[in-house]
C-alpha cells in the first residue's frame, strides 16, 4: 500500500530529511507539512485526513516536546485509529515510554538514518491503516476567501457564500478578517455592538452562550463578527488568540466563513488560512492580479500548504478578452493550478451591495447569479446540486 505523511515540524531541514528519504521508498511521498506544531494542530490533521484517509502523521518533538506531546495527544483524541510516528533527540526509556502514551505508534531517533527511517516506515506499510475518513470528533469546516488584490469582491463572495450555507439550515458564523477594509459588515447594512476586540478579552471564558449573547445574528440566521471600526482598535486580538478562537468555532458551529482581506503576511490572516479546510484564492482576469496570485500561491506552498487546499475563483469572469485580460487558459498556465470556479459580472452584484443585504437573499431580484452562485457553493461544498443542476455552471475547470 502507498505510504502518505502528513509532517510537523518548526525544522525544514527535519521536513527536508523526510522528503529526501521518501525518495528512496517506492509509492511514498509527503502530502501535507505543518511548519508550526500547536494545540489546534489536530483541526489541520483532521482536514486532511479527509482527504487522505490511510495517511500517517511525523510529529518532530525536538524543538518544544512538551508541547509538541500535548498536540499529538489532542490529535489521538480525535483520530484513535491514525498511525503517529515521533521524532526526538533523546531516546532514552523514559522519554520513548511518555511519548507511546501521548499517543505515538513508534519513535525514530534523531538525526534521522536512512536504515532506521526505512525499517520504520516498513513497520507503518504493515500496521493495520485507516481506511476511512477522520472518525471521532467532527469539526466545522473554515472556507477562507482571500482576495489576490483590493477590489476583487472577496467580501461580496464571502459574504453570499456565508449565506447560502444559512438559508440551508448550517450552523455558521461570518468573521470578517480585514482590519482596514472591515466590510462585510457594510454589506449587511449591520452595525455590531461587539467585535474580534470582545473576543480577544473573553477568550479564556468562551462558550457558546457567552459568544452569541454578544455577537450579531444576521436575519438570514449566521452569526457575523469582525473588527472594530476604528482603525486604531485592534488591541490585543493576535494569532494565538485567533487559534483559540478557531478552535471553539470548529467544535461548535458546522461552517465557519472568513473573509481574509488580501493581507496575506498578516499573522492572524495565516492562522486563519492554517485552519482553513478550504481556501478560496479570489482573482479577477487583470494581469496584475494573476501576478499576485502567482505570489501568493508561491508563499502558500512554501508554507506547507497543498495545492488541493487552494481553490482559484475568478470573480467577474468574462470569456470576451483582449490584451487587458487574461483568458482562462493563460490564468491556469500562469498559476499551474486549475480554476475551481468563475462568476460572471452582473449588476444584481452591485445593486445588492448599495442594498446593503447578500445577493443570494433575494433569489427573484439575484436572477442568474443566483442559480450561479449557489452552484459555486455545491460544488465548494462537495453538495448534490438540486433538481439536477449541472456541476459546471458558470466556468468551472
Amino acid at each position: 500500500m502507498p505510504i502518505s505523511l502528513l509532517v510537523a515540524s518548526s525544522d525544514e531541514h527535519f521536513r527536508e530529511t523526510i522528503r529526501e528519504n521518501l525518495l528512496n521508498i517506492a509509492s511514498a511521498k509527503v502530502i501535507a507539512e505543518y511548519p508550526e506544531i500547536s494545540s489546534n494542530l489536530y483541526i489541520r490533521v483532521l482536514q486532511d485526513l479527509e482527504r487522505h484517509p490511510d495517511a500517517a502523521l511525523v510529529v518532530d518533538l525536538a524543538s518544544d516536546a512538551e508541547s509538541g506531546m500535548k498536540a499529538m495527544e489532542k490529535v489521538k483524541q480525535a483520530t484513535p485509529d491514525l498511525y503517529i510516528v515521533a521524532s526526538n533527540y533523546h531516546a532514552d526509556g523514559e522519554t520513548v515510554i511518555a511519548t507511546l502514551r501521548a499517543g505515538a505508534n513508534d519513535f525514530l531517533l534523531q538525526p534521522l538514518k536512512r536504515v532506521e527511517f526505512r525499517d520504520a516506515m516498513n513497520r507503518l506499510e504493515h500496521a493495520p491503516r485507516r481506511t476511512g475518513a477522520a472518525t471521532g470528533s467532527r469539526l466545522g469546516k473554515v472556507y477562507t476567501f482571500l482576495g489576490s488584490k483590493g477590489g476583487v469582491g472577496t467580501t461580496t463572495l464571502a459574504v453570499n457564500f456565508a449565506s447560502v450555507l444559512a438559508q440551508r439550515k448550517q450552523q455558521t458564523v461570518l468573521i470578517d478578517l480585514d482590519w482596514v477594509g472591515n466590510d462585510v459588515a457594510m454589506q449587511l447594512g449591520a452595525s455590531p455592538q461587539y467585535t474580534l476586540h470582545e473576543v480577544g478579552e473573553n477568550i479564556e471564558r468562551m462558550d457558546q452562550a457567552l459568544f452569541e449573547g454578544f455577537v450579531m445574528r444576521d436575519p438570514l440566521g449566521f452569526f457575523l463578527i469582525g473588527p472594530p471600526d476604528s482603525l486604531e482598535h485592534r488591541g490585543s486580538f493576535s494569532e494565538p488568540i485567533f487559534r483559540e478562537f478557531a478552535t471553539f468555532l470548529v467544535e461548535k458551529y458546522e461552517s465557519i466563513v472568513i473573509d481574509a482581506g488580501r493581507a496575506i503576511s498578516d499573522e492572524v490572516v495565516l492562522g486563519a488560512l492554517q485552519v482553513s479546510s478550504t481556501i478560496f484564492l479570489v482573482v479577477t482576469q487583470e494581469f496584475p492580479t494573476i501576478r499576485n496570485a502567482q505570489r501568493y500561491i508561491g508563499y502558500l506552498m512554501r508554507m506547507g500548504f497543498g495545492q488541493d487546499q487552494i481553490k482559484v475563483v475568478v470573480n467577474q469572469f468574462s470569456k470576451r478578452v483582449n490584451s487587458t485580460l487574461a483568458s482562462l487558459d493563460q490564468i491556469q498556465q500562469t498559476l499551474n493550478q486549475p480554476v475551481f470556479f468563475g462568476l460572471p459580472p452582473s449588476p444584481a452584484v452591485l445593486q445588492s451591495i448599495n442594498r446593503a443585504r447578500p445577493l443570494v437573499a433575494n433569489r427573484e431580484a439575484a436572477g442568474e447569479m443566483d442559480r450561479l452562485f449557489r452552484a459555486f457553493v455545491d460544488k465548494a461544498i462537495g453538495a448534490k446540486r438540486p433538481n439536477g443542476e449541472k456541476a459546471n455552471v458558470g466556468k468551472s475547470a
